[in-house]
C-alpha cells in the first residue's frame, strides 16, 4: 500500500509581484469563475530547491543545468589533474555516448566567436555523487583507453540520486532510461478569493539635478509603474513516500528528504520584486496529513471564492474551509487520514483544533519524522 504525505498550507502575501509572466503583470489563473492571484508550482519548487542549503549538504544535492560538460570537466581534473588538458573531451564523450545532445554555447556579444565548452540543449539534472562517479568512470576509460558505454553509463546515472533530484524528477529527453519519476508533486498556489491588479506609479528623484540650483526641470528623473496585487494564497504539494524511498534507496535518506522538504517549502518565498514589496512572510496555518489511499488537494474549498468581511479579512474564513472541506471529504468517501499534523499563528490555531492540536513548527517536523520512520519500518 502506498503512502502520501499532503502538505496544505494557508499564507498572507502583502503587496507584490512574487511571480509575473511575460508582460510583467502578477501571474493569476480562473476558478470557480473568479479571477484568483496564482503563484506557479515552478516558481515555489525552484525556491524550495534554494532553501534546502539550509538543511542539507551540498552531497545531498544536484545541479540543474546546461553547463554539463564544465561540471563533468572540473570533476575529471579534481581526480587526475594530469588529464586537464583532455578533461572537456572527455566529458563530452561521456555524454555523446549516452546520447545527450550538445552545442557550442552561445558567443558573449563583444565576442567574435564562442567561447567555453560545449551545453547541453535541455537542462539536465545530476546529483553531486553521480558527478563525481561520471568522473571516476571517465578517468579510467581515459586510463585504458576505451571508450565510454552507454549502458554503464546508465547504470551510473540511476544510482545514488540526490534529495532534490529524488524529489522533483529528471526527464533526459534523448535517453528515457535515466529518467527519473518526481516522488513530489507541487500545485500553483492559488488565492482563495478574487483578486483585481493594481498598478503603482513610481517616480525617481535625479539626486544631482535636484541639488543643481541652476536646473529649472523639476520632473522627476525616470518614472514608470509596476503591477501588483495582495492575497491570502493555498498552497498544495504531496509526496510519494514509497517511491521517494525507491529514488533514494535508504530509509535514512527518505526521512531527512522529507524533513528538509517539509522545512523548506514552508518557509520558502519566491523573490520576484522583493527588494520593491518587501513581501516575505510566513504561512499562517499548515495542515499536514498521511495518507495510504491517494493524494487529495482541498482547493475544493475556494471553489466559491471567499469575500471578505468588515473585520475578518480572508484568512479565518479560509481556515473555517479548509477544516470543513477536510472533514466534508472524510465523511463523503469514509477514508480518514492514517495521521494528522497542525500548525497555526493566532486564531488560526482555534479552527485547526478541530482537525488536530496545533503545535509549534518545530514540532510538527519532528512529529512527522517520526511518522515517516515508522511507516518505512513497517513497509521492510
Amino acid at each position: 500500500m502506498t503512502n502520501f504525505i499532503d502538505f496544505h498550507i494557508l499564507q498572507n502575501v502583502p503587496p507584490s509581484c512574487v511571480n509575473r509572466d511575460d508582460s510583467g503583470s502578477p501571474k493569476t489563473a480562473t476558478f470557480g469563475g473568479q479571477r484568483r492571484s496564482r503563484v506557479s508550482s515552478q516558481s515555489w519548487k525552484r525556491e524550495t530547491r534554494q532553501v534546502f542549503t539550509d538543511f542539507l549538504n551540498q552531497e545531498d544535492l544536484g545541479y540543474r543545468t546546461n553547463r554539463i560538460v564544465d561540471l563533468l570537466a572540473e570533476q575529471i581534473v579534481a581526480q587526475n589533474p594530469d588529464l586537464e588538458p583532455a578533461s572537456a573531451k572527455l566529458a563530452v564523450d561521456i555524454f555523446k555516448a549516452l546520447g545527450i545532445k550538445l552545442k557550442a554555447p552561445r558567443a558573449k556579444k563583444d565576442a567574435e566567436e564562442e567561447v567555453g565548452n560545449d551545453v547541453s540543449t535541455y537542462l539536465v539534472f545530476l546529483s553531486a555523487l553521480q558527478l563525481r562517479q561520471l568522473a571516476e568512470y571517465a578517468v579510467e576509460k581515459a586510463a585504458n583507453e576505451e571508450k565510454p558505454k552507454k549502458r554503464e553509463i546508465e547504470k551510473l546515472l540511476n544510482r545514488n540520486h540526490s534529495v532534490d533530484l529524488a524529489l522533483f524528477g529528471r526527464m533526459v529527453a534523448d535517453d528515457a532510461a535515466v529518467n527519473v519519476d518526481a516522488a513530489c508533486q507541487v500545485a500553483h498556489a492559488i488565492s482563495t478569493h478574487s483578486v483585481e491588479n493594481e498598478f503603482d506609479f513610481f517616480t525617481a528623484v535625479d539626486d544631482v539635478k535636484s541639488q543643481d540650483q541652476e536646473e529649472t526641470d523639476a520632473g522627476a528623473g525616470m518614472m514608470g509603474t509596476v503591477e501588483f496585487n495582495s492575497s491570502t494564497l493555498y498552497r498544495y504539494a504531496t509526496i510519494n513516500l514509497d517511491m521517494l524511498r525507491q529514488n533514494l534507496g535508504s530509509d535514512d535518506a527518505t526521512v531527512r528528504a522529507v524533513d528538509a522538504f517539509a522545512q523548506a517549502f514552508v518557509k520558502a518565498m519566491p523573490t520576484g520584486k522583493q527588494n520593491t514589496f518587501a513581501n516575505r512572510t510566513l504561512p499562517e496555518a499548515i495542515y499536514v496529513s498521511v495518507r495510504d489511499d491517494q493524494p487529495v488537494s482541498l482547493v475544493g474549498a475556494f471553489e466559491n471564492a471567499i469575500t471578505s468581511r468588515e473585520g475578518t479579512g480572508f484568512l479565518a474564513p479560509s481556515v473555517s474551509r479548509l477544516v470543513k472541506e477536510a472533514a466534508d471529504i472524510e465523511d463523503a468517501y469514509g477514508v480518514k487520514p492514517l495521521a494528522q499534523l497542525t500548525c497555526g499563528v493566532g486564531d488560526s490555531r482555534d479552527e485547526l483544533r478541530q482537525i488536530q492540536e496545533p503545535v509549534a513548527f518545530p514540532q510538527l517536523v519532528s512529529d512527522l519524522d517520526n511518522l515517516v520512520t515508522e511507516l518505512l519500518a513497517k513497509g521492510e
